[in-house]
């Protein structure tokens, strides 16, 4: 399982300073000209340097250690939901999910308002199959944080799965509005869409395409058109009719897109 179908979630200070995972990180701005030299920052706690050590591990994907090292610090601290959180997030990498769950059940018990530890629950149903109980579980993390564009872009995509396509469209635009970004950022972070077919992915992408048009973007909606087409979309030619299209069908890059050759039937390997 790709470390992204669950984050942006919650956030190692450890990956804040290497990677941006699944959430936009706040622009730097630039300081003040002072001649006052800067307060000296506190020095960090035995107990912080331990967890700080656990975050490196992770964002090194040394999962099993990192898991080793946060039940270390949760011995004295059994109730703290941000450490049940972390480790439930390296058994997801691990793909023990029924552990994950156990985990991101303790976080939620101890702190029931720990946004991101429901959304991380959320992703454990949405790949254990189970798309209606995460759906209602990523609602529950919307209503805490309705600003997060991963929660609403995963969201999305339990609709999706679940065959509701209105209701996808309506999350991934939430999504999109909130940060435009959002779905650029899942190949290293967050809830990545599982995929049983060729066919489903070409569905997906048209209905990618077709949240993209209800923005009016025509750049994006024509590469996830293309994306579709490649993968093995049919009704390319319905496009263009649909009125959801209406607003980039004359789009130059939308119009091209349409014109991508569907992909050449290849043998099925043999046993």
């Amino acid at each position: 399982m790709n470390a992204f179908l669950l984050n942006g979630v919650f956030r190692f200070r450890a990956v804040l300073l290497l990677l941006a995972i699944a959430v936009s990180l706040p622009l730097c701005v630039a300081a003040q000209e002072t001649s006052q030299e800067p307060a000296p920052q506190p020095a960090r706690t035995p107990r912080q340097i331990a967890e700080l050590k656990a975050d490196i591990m992770m964002a090194r994907k040394l999962y099993s250690d990192a898991i080793e090292a946060y039940e270390e610090l949760l011995k004295k601290e059994p109730k703290n939901a941000e450490l049940l959180n972390k480790i439930g997030v390296g058994y997801s990498n691990l793909t023990k999910l029924d552990k994950a769950k156990k985990y991101y059940e303790r976080a939620i018990k101890a702190d029931p308002k720990y946004a991101s530890a429901l959304n991380n629950l959320g992703t454990v149903h949405f790949y254990q199959k189970k798309f209606r109980r995460a759906i209602k579980i990523y609602q529950r993390a919307i209503v805490l944080r309705p600003d997060s564009a991963t929660f609403h872009g995963n969201a999305g995509h339990a609709w999706f799965a679940d065959k509701k396509y209105p209701e996808a469209i309506a999350a991934w635009s939430r999504a999109i509005e909130l940060d435009p970004q959002v779905f650029e950022h899942r190949g290293s972070g967050g809830t990545i869409l599982q995929t049983s077919s060729v066919e489903q992915r070409a569905v997906f992408y048209f209905y990618m395409a077709k949240t993209y048009a209800s923005l009016n973007n025509a750049e994006r909606c024509a590469h996830f058109l293309k994306r579709a087409i490649d993968e093995g979309y049919k009704n390319a030619a319905a496009i263009e009719k649909d009125p959801a299209f209406a607003s980039v069908i004359n789009d130059p890059l939308v119009k091209e897109a349409l014109q991508t050759p569907p992909p050449t039937t290849a043998s099925k390997p043999t046993s």
